[in-house]
């Protein structure tokens, strides 16, 4: 990644500083490929942070579907070999650099940035902000993206109402799960789709009012029955393809359909003609875009949850912890679409 080491010099300049070692433990790609095949686990140097950056010592690292996609080169953003993946994390300030403020040595924080997948890491300020204090390290080391993500597509891009009716793709996985708390939040009336029985309770469990089985539902049909042929006022898709094309059928008259991602491995083309005729919108959402683009819209949703998991209404489901040594086996598992919730790697045991 592209930073300096940490030098006397460079822990010099740092405004504050705990004491850090000069090498650490990074899981880099080294070569595109499945998680397993890509990763190597390498000793080098602690990175130092730099203007408006911290250094943070990690605690926990919440895998995402994109860490997957970065591994195979398959994603949006695609850094130089070698890089660390890795994009959210809790973890403790231990250095400041220069031109730092509201953030102090000693604060455990939440953050997102690609390269987080090591024993420390740098990270902007401004990407970082208090981990609520009712979430253990584990719990909220999967709350920036996947419910920043989720805030930001309902309230921010589909302006989801109290009495709705909210469809929400891949329900049991980590982003559809932040979608049917956060629906169920606001006031939503929440059908999850899941991949499978096994998954339902999770999403029932979350809120979701009518679960449906991917694959064994008729998601069409049970929609409009759910909502006595009303259909969906709100879709969130992270899915794509089939899913997109079953919720176009089913979303109901100035419905939202909220493009979040495509797990499904297939990009959809948009039925411009259909979109007319139903009078529905499709709507983009890049989570990404909005720390550079509307960071002023980032406090509002920070405190939100930040409110929400600490009266208990908002709390991440963890489907397994992984020790940092394993971290291949924890994409492994969230490439094979097995996994309920998020599965996190603990990287300060």
């Amino acid at each position: 990644m592209p930073h300096t080491n940490v030098t006397a010099d460079a822990r010099a300049a740092a405004t504050e500083s705990a004491p850090v070692p000069a090498e650490m433990r990074a899981w880099r790609v080294t070569a595109l490929g499945e998680p397993a095949d890509a990763l190597s686990l390498d000793r080098v140097p602690v990175p130092a942070p730099g203007a408006g950056e911290v250094l943070l010592k990690v605690a926990a690292v919440a895998a995402n579907f994109p860490d997957v996609l970065l591994c195979r080169g398959e994603y949006q953003v695609k850094p130089e070999l070698p890089f660390t993946p890795g994009i959210e994390l809790t973890g403790t300030v231990v250095a400041l650099g220069p031109d730092v403020s509201g953030v102090a040595v000693g604060d455990r924080v939440v953050g997102s940035k690609i390269g987080v997948l090591s024993e420390y890491a740098v990270v902007p300020a401004s990407d970082v902000w208090a981990a609520p204090a009712s979430l253990s390290d584990v719990e909220a080391s999967g709350l920036t993206v996947a419910y920043q993500t989720a805030w930001f597509g309902l309230h921010r891009r589909a302006s989801l109402r109290s009495g709705e009716w909210l469809l929400v793709h891949a329900a049991a996985g980590g982003v559809g799960l932040a979608a049917v708390q956060l629906g169920v939040a606001a006031g939503a009336r929440v059908v999850g789709v899941v991949g499978s029985e096994a998954k339902a309770a999770v999403a029932r469990e979350a809120g979701a009012e009518v679960v449906l089985v991917r694959g064994t539902d008729d998601i069409v049909a049970a929609v409009k029955a759910a909502t006595a042929g009303h259909g969906a006022d709100v879709v969130f898709d992270p899915v794509g393809g089939a899913a997109f094309d079953a919720s176009t059928k089913c979303v109901a008259f100035e419905g939202r359909i909220i493009v979040v991602g495509f797990a499904g491995g297939t990009i959809q083309a948009l039925p411009a003609g259909h979109v007319l005729v139903k009078n529905y919108s499709v709507v983009g959402l890049h989570w990404g875009l909005y720390p550079r683009v509307r960071p002023d819209l980032i406090d509002d949703a920070r405190a939100e949850l930040t409110r929400l998991a600490d009266e208990g209404t908002l709390r991440p489901v963890v489907d397994r912890v992984v020790p940092f040594d394993d971290a291949p086996a924890a994409l492994t598992a969230l490439a094979g679409g097995s996994t309920v919730g998020r599965v996190v790697i603990q990287v300060d045991a």
